[in-house]
């Protein structure tokens, strides 16, 4: 985060992972109803195996469970369509076919501007569709055709404010999962709403129609961009975005709790740091999980993280006389970033593989409790050293998104780590990134990341085990930090975990 003093955003930096191809957070400013007569229901599935090695690969129109996107495959071309019960719009998920299927059929697909997309065909009727920089899968029946609407000229509906209106909340209505842990009544908000919005209403009138909307979700995860100065990201009450100065002071405040004589080496821009401290105790920040590299990919990140993560862990610092006794990992400002990223560092914190958490997203447009079915997602140990002794985590209401996810992650860690600061944003899910008739752009979760024992923390965040006040102005003012000093204390007392 340091360097970012426009906010949290990390992922908002980097305008390549548009789309709805990577998790984001919003901090910075469907499934498909039942269809037209005219398109064949999906089939239902087919046993779920891999195709037959020689199998042709995947083409034709497909229909994918949640997200509300219909895919179509023409030869080496991959298309999608955003979709709702009153809309449908070119997406931005085009892709070009890299070289020829596998044996197994599977093809993976060149994104521009985004992360690469794998089509793997499990039967004749249904593939899986996966993105680089995700977790998880998304499942794909094949249908008969696009909806009718899909073939509607869309700058037809560019100019009228109702019609944006009406996609706006429709795709809210059908893809949002937590109306009722917000308290809000959506269909008591277009009641409300939609009077205000008539065939002369002007731009700056509907982006602060839709913007009051979608306030009260006090939700980190949505965002509304109509263009300059009309830029709107939500957040829990009580966040403040990071300016310049604060950040300044954020650095300093660290760098004293670290200590005199204290190098703190950085990789990825500055976004990955680590410095031993004495008692044989190391301090690990990570400001984002996205943006490593000016090349600004998933691969590069992929490279970039390991070889700081090599830096960090090794043979020394991992088993011998001088390995390592204790370990802060400092995620206070982490923007969010891949969901891989993060289970890419917890493979370096354990000598066992364990669930990290099981995901599922919205795939009813009439019940918000209409879930796909759960995909886990497991945390491997790294085959390299790895440290595995006390951890402390250091998180606050700045942790968001992927830092939120690699929290959740590590919940299962044997030792646990033992949580420090404040409660993390709150907001776990990937994004949906959407855009309106007239060209506006704007961003939902319809995702749940849920623990092993099927507990949620959107809205809430993820707790501390010791709260103690993060980046507080007096503290700043002091250049003191009492979480990383607490952290340190209990570390070198042997009771972290």
């Amino acid at each position: 985060m340091t360097g970012q003093p426009t906010g949290p955003d990390t992922a908002h930096r980097t305008a390549r992972r548009n789309g709805h191809l990577t998790r984001r957070t919003a901090l910075l400013l469907a499934a498909c109803t039942t269809l037209a007569a005219t398109v064949a229901a999906p089939a239902a599935a087919q046993p779920d195996h891999a195709a037959r090695p020689g199998a042709a690969a995947p083409q034709g129109v497909w229909q994918m469970d949640g997200y509300g996107t219909y895919v179509t495959i023409d030869g080496p071309r991959l298309r999608a369509y955003e979709t709702t019960a009153v809309s449908c719009l070119p997406g931005s998920m085009n892709g070009v076919r890299e070289g020829i299927p596998d044996a197994r059929g599977r093809v993976r697909f060149a994104v521009p501007g985004s992360a690469r997309v794998t089509v793997a065909p499990q039967n004749a009727r249904v593939a899986r569709l996966s993105i680089q920089d995700n977790v998880g899968y998304r499942t794909l029946h094949r249908v008969g055709g696009l909806p009718a609407r899909c073939h509607r000229d869309p700058s037809k509906d560019a100019r009228d404010a109702r019609t944006v209106f009406d996609v706006f909340w429709q795709t809210y209505a059908e893809n949002y999962p937590f109306f009722a842990a917000k308290g809000i009544d959506w269909s008591a908000v277009r009641d409300r709403y939609r009077p205000r919005v008539t065939a002369g209403t002007n731009d700056d009138a509907l982006f602060a129609v839709l913007r009051e909307m979608i306030e009260p979700l006090h939700d980190g995860h949505t965002k509304l961009d109509a263009g300059p100065g009309r830029e709107y990201g939500g957040a829990r009450p009580g966040t403040t975005l990071p300016s310049a100065a604060f950040l300044k002071q954020v650095d300093a405040a660290i760098a004293a709790g670290l200590g005199r004589n204290v190098t703190l080496h950085r990789w990825a821009g500055g976004a990955l740091s680590y410095a031993g401290l004495p008692g044989r105790l190391g301090y690990l920040r990570i400001t984002s999980f996205t943006g490593y590299t000016e090349r600004d990919d998933y691969e590069s990140d992929v490279a970039e993280l390991d070889r700081a993560l090599d830096a960090v862990f090794t043979h020394a610092r991992t088993s011998g006389p001088k390995a390592l006794r204790g370990l802060v990992v400092d995620l206070r400002l982490n923007g969010g970033g891949s969901d891989p990223l993060g289970l890419r560092v917890a493979s370096r914190l354990t000598d066992r593989p364990y669930l990290a958490y099981r995901k599922h997203a919205r795939n009813d447009p009439r019940d918000p409790r209409g879930f796909t079915p759960d995909q886990p997602a497991y945390v491997r140990p790294h085959q390299g050293p790895r440290y595995t002794g006390p951890l402390a985590l250091l998180t606050g209401d700045l942790t968001i998104s992927a830092g939120e996810t690699f929290t959740q992650a590590l919940l299962g860690r044997t030792p646990a780590p033992v949580r420090i600061g404040g409660n993390t944003q709150g907001v776990f899910s990937d994004t949906m990134d959407r855009t309106l008739p007239n060209g506006w752009k704007f961003a939902l979760p319809n995702e749940e990341f849920r623990t092993a024992d099927g507990r949620t923390f959107d809205g809430t965040g993820i707790p501390p085990a010791v709260r103690v006040p993060v980046f507080a102005p007096e503290d700043l003012a002091a250049r003191r930090d009492p979480a990383l000093t607490r952290a340190r204390a209990l570390l070198d007392a042997g009771r972290a975990s």
